[in-house]
């Protein structure tokens, strides 16, 4: 870890090492070593510094820089699931005040979501962008498996929550706004879970 502190290549760097081709293989081996370099390399040091900081990355430099190497990894792979960790935080922390309504409406409804999410009775918005931001560390220094889990639980009840609110929407707009998001957020939460049983059989590469 002697080498952590040098300043960390963006995607875009990495790739124009790589000769820049685009070729899809090459970009997509390129996904699968970094997320697995990322993730075995901090946790193995052991240092929540470390681990604050590689959740700040995508808030300093954005969301796209992430995106840019594993966005187009297939659900079922290392670096898809990241990304997919990695993007559910996102979607709170960039509008945490309808995130937090949205979360406190799912819990009220989904009671087993509730359970394995380990949130408070009544979250605030920072609660909610705190768990969120609580459950990525977890993939970073506990069990990936149990991590994947969580994030799933956690979408699920965002996907809860929205089309609670989509119910009671009498604006037509916001009502397919929200039935938009509940798909969305459902579907993440189906592709969260079937990535866990993956990790645990080691075929989550």
């Amino acid at each position: 870890m002697s080498n952590f502190h040098k300043p960390v290549r963006r995607p875009s760097d990495v790739i124009e090492l790589m000769g820049g081709s685009g070729d899809p293989a090459e970009l997509s081996a390129l996904a699968h070593d970094t997320a697995t370099a990322l993730l075995h390399r901090v946790r193995e040091a052991s240092d929540p510094a470390i681990v604050d900081r590689v959740i700040a990355y995508a808030d300093v430099h954005g969301i796209d820089d992430v995106a840019e190497l594993w966005a187009d990894a297939s659900a079922d792979s290392l670096p898809g699931a990241l990304w997919r960790i990695y993007l559910l935080r996102h979607s709170v922390a960039g509008n945490p005040e309808s995130a937090g309504l949205r979360f406190r409406r799912g819990l009220d409804v989904d009671v087993v979501g509730h359970a394995m999410v380990g949130a408070g009775a009544a979250p605030t918005p920072a609660d909610v962008t705190e768990l969120a931001t609580v459950i990525l560390k977890g993939a970073f220094v506990g069990d990936f498996a149990a991590a994947l889990e969580r994030s799933a639980a956690f979408a699920r009840v965002m996907a809860v929550g929205a089309n609670d609110l989509a119910t009671g929407e009498p604006d037509d707009v916001r009502r397919e706004q929200e039935a938009a998001l509940a798909a969305s957020f459902g579907h993440l939460a189906d592709e969260l879970t079937h990535a866990a049983p993956l990790w645990r059989g080691g075929h989550l590469r």
